[in-house]
């Protein structure tokens, strides 16, 4: 009895380590952190480095999943292979799946976007803010507008990505290292959701899909090599892990030039893509007939109302599409879509309508009305303004820069 009870014990420490709102993270007492720009790494995350074969201040990633509101931190091990060293419940992200469009549709950013030293903002009024980079190359040739986008604290969102000031206090942490141990930028990619097989069949209706598949290359590529891709765009699109040949340059807005694939990671595509293919045939027998309906941002607020209670105003969190949609018959989405769509003509068209709803995101999904338990989140202060924001016309790379330009090699599987 006494072994059973010792084991049990051991496992539940083992899987308290792994969860990192547990433990270090949730016992951080803000008010007895004297630098929060240096506050260290929590004891059991620097542990869980040491044991996966990482460097403290080795290159990182982020990943954001918008559906089921995670956000992952990835570090390169001595390999240079990149594995999972932590995970975060993101607190607060407002609007709906589907990328930001422009200024004042309240979309938080989806894409490929490259952070610098520069986007780390400690004298954040929402305790630490690192800036997305939003608009990048491909949102400015494709008209994208917006800024400010931040991964902050506070827990309240109008475009951002919001955590608790312990959790991005810990992601800020993260950033700062792999900067201080000489990475140059920390890539962070943004989805609306894993992009599986059973996911893409379950969004195939949503009107941001062609989007979405583009965006899948890259996950692909990285599910493929554990590295970030290199990513470049032309023909206002992203590519991913291309090389130019015949003295081509990639410019966002012009035309591809020719364009080489290593043909180890050529391969290896391949057969995850064949992978995939049949996962996909499998989900789509699996959901004939049958869609998923996109939450609004009420109706997921509406699941986790019940904490906001003995809080302030200003912390609002949203909750996950997961716990607030379903799958529904294709049937009934497509008048969704059709109610939808009136009822956003019938928005802009209206007298006295504000530039402000005339602007806000068409998901396919109909807006549920606010629920009356989801009090209006209190004003709060504006981020410092995006120091990598997309503005001038992009230079084009001459031949001689993009021969020199290096690429990354480890796109085999172990």
């Amino acid at each position: 009895m006494r072994i059973r009870h010792f084991a049990y014990v051991s496992l539940m420490a083992l899987a308290l380590t792994g969860c990192n709102d547990a433990l270090d993270t949730a016992q951080v007492d803000l008010s007895k952190v004297k630098n929060k720009v240096e506050q260290p790494l929590p004891a059991h995350i620097l542990t869980a480095m040491s044991a996966k074969g990482m460097d403290r201040n080795s290159p990182i990633m982020i990943r954001i999943f918008k559906e089921e509101g995670a956000m992952e931190i990835w570090k390169a091990k001595t390999d240079n292979r990149f594995d999972k060293i932590a995970d975060y419940k993101i607190c607060a992200w407002s609007g709906r799946l589907g990328p930001k469009v422009k200024t004042g549709d309240r979309q938080a950013p989806e894409g490929f976007y490259d952070l610098t030293r520069a986007n780390l903002n400690p004298n954040s009024k929402y305790y630490l803010a690192i800036n997305t980079g939003f608009p990048n190359r491909y949102d400015a040739a494709n008209g994208r507008s917006g800024s400010d986008l931040m991964i902050h604290g506070a827990c309240s969102s109008s475009g951002c990505y919001s955590m608790t000031d312990q959790q991005v206090l810990e992601i800020y942490a993260f950033a700062r290292d792999a900067f201080k141990g000489g990475q140059a930028t920390v890539q962070l990619q943004a989805f609306p959701f894993r992009m599986t097989a059973e996911n893409m069949v379950k969004h195939r209706l949503d009107s941001s899909y062609d989007f979405w598949k583009m965006l899948k290359v890259g996950y692909d590529n990285f599910e493929v090599t554990k590295r970030p891709p290199e990513v470049a765009v032309c023909e206002k699109k992203y590519v991913f892990n291309q090389q130019a040949t015949d003295g081509g340059a990639f410019n966002a807005a012009g035309k591809c030039p020719a364009m080489s694939t290593p043909p180890a990671l050529t391969a290896a595509l391949s057969a995850y893509g064949k992978t995939y293919d049949a996962d996909y045939a499998k989900a789509m027998s699996k959901f004939d007939g049958m869609a998923w309906y996109d939450p609004s941002e009420a109706e997921r607020k509406a699941v986790v109302a019940k904490t906001r209670k003995g809080r302030e105003l200003a912390y609002a969190p949203t909750g996950t599409s997961l716990e607030a949609g379903r799958m529904v018959k294709v049937a009934e989405l497509e008048d969704m879509m059709a109610k939808r769509t009136a009822q956003g003509i019938a928005a802009k068209t209206a007298p006295g309508a504000t530039p402000l709803a005339a602007a806000q995101p068409q998901p396919m999904a109909v807006a549920a009305a606010t629920p009356a338990a989801v009090a209006t989140p209190a004003v709060v202060p504006v981020p410092m303004p995006n120091p990598l924001a997309y503005t001038a016309p992009e230079p084009q790379e001459t031949a001689e820069v993009a021969a020199k330009k290096p690429f990354w090699k480890f796109w085999a599987r172990n």
